[in-house]
């Protein structure tokens, strides 16, 4: 006897097989692995990129505090640590001085505080600390080598007598090489 088969499907029937099925799983996989790995990476570079902006931030901090110090920072090798933003800092300072005597350079290196000894910084911030040329307040630089008003160089007397009869000080003579701008 012959045995029929249901009404509308063909004498062979189709599907996959385990070693389809399979292979499709191997490829899902292979896919959803790379995507993790993706997300992964973003996330670390995320936590990265946060740690250096915050090491940079500390860094700025440290040369800041340094230049509002009213005395030159010493030509040595410093060090401190700070917490900031919940977490523990250590920062190296390398102070030294420049061809100009009344410049020094500040070098200063940030890591996180539980990094291993001789780890790389997460950041690494320059800065200067100078006496100004001239004082604040947008006074005129002598060239004569002459005091300033308002600089300490000499008596409030002395200042007085040397403005001119308008009451405006004499301008300074500049060297030979610059060019005499006239007043406005």
């Amino acid at each position: 006897m012959k045995r029929s088969s249901p009404p509308g499907a063909s004498a062979a029937q189709h599907g996959f097989t385990l070693i389809e099925v399979l292979a499709a799983l191997v490829i899902v996989a292979l896919g959803m692995m790379a995507a993790i790995q993706a997300v992964t990476q973003s996330a670390r570079n995320g936590t990265y990129l946060r740690e250096k902006t915050l090491a940079h931030w500390i860094g700025m901090n440290v040369i800041t505090e340094r230049r509002l110090q009213s005395s030159p920072p010493d030509v040595a090798e410093s060090t401190g640590r700070v917490e900031y933003a919940g977490q523990q800092w250590q920062w190296g300072m390398k102070v030294t001085q420049t061809q100009v005597a009344s410049l020094r350079r500040m070098d200063v290196a940030i890591r996180r505080a539980d990094a291993p000894d001789g780890a790389s910084p997460l950041a690494t911030v320059s800065g200067f600390y100078g006496t100004a040329v001239g004082g604040a307040g947008g006074g005129q630089v002598p060239w004569s080598g002459g005091g300033a008003a308002g600089d300490g160089g000499g008596t409030d007397e002395e200042d007085d007598e040397s403005m001119n009869s308008d009451g405006k000080r004499p301008r300074p003579v500049p060297p030979p090489d610059v060019p005499i701008v006239p007043d406005e």
